[in-house]
């Protein structure tokens, strides 16, 4: 599916670059990895080729698609959910950002950005927003080709 040199996103790590894809003999089998470094913090990430549909390997945002997301973060009729405790909305958003897909990202940092308006956020949500954030420049700027100035400024005017 990939290839050395590709751009992948790992869910809740965000993009990364295939440096190679080894074999390794673990528990007496041969198997294939790609060894994937994320490039926001260098970390390597040994991500077995048969395993890739299960943890969620992708292929970076079509460009085409960059305009649902942008849809997405400019949908301000959508209403956070703000009845659950901090808690449970924390745990609500994490298990959108572990799915990997970047239209739950931005559906993630919208109802932040959104739920900050009505209230102060919690510790733990303004981090979630950040990590949000983050994902999404990245890899937007990968699929835009832009550097990620330009599509933070482009996210953070939206909000304005």
């Amino acid at each position: 599916m990939f290839k050395q040199g590709d751009m992948a996103v790992y869910p809740a790590h965000g993009v990364g670059i295939i440096e190679s894809i080894e074999e390794k003999t673990i528990s007496g089998k041969d198997q294939k990895f790609y060894m994937l470094r994320v490039l926001g913090n260098g970390m390597t990430i040994m991500i077995p080729t048969e395993n890739v549909k299960q943890v969620g390997l992708r292929k970076v945002v079509a460009c085409k698609d960059v305009t649902k997301v942008y849809k997405i973060l400019k949908d301000k009729k959508a209403k956070p959910v703000d009845t659950q405790t901090w808690n449970r909305r924390y745990r609500d958003y994490m298990e959108r950002i572990k799915t990997g897909s970047v239209f739950e990202v931005a559906t993630v940092l919208r109802d932040l950005f959104l739920l900050r308006l009505g209230k102060d956020l919690s510790f733990g949500e303004r981090r979630m927003m950040d990590i949000a954030k983050t994902l999404l420049v990245k890899e937007l700027s990968i699929a835009q080709d832009l550097p990620e100035d330009n599509v933070e400024k482009n996210i953070e005017s939206i909000f304005e």
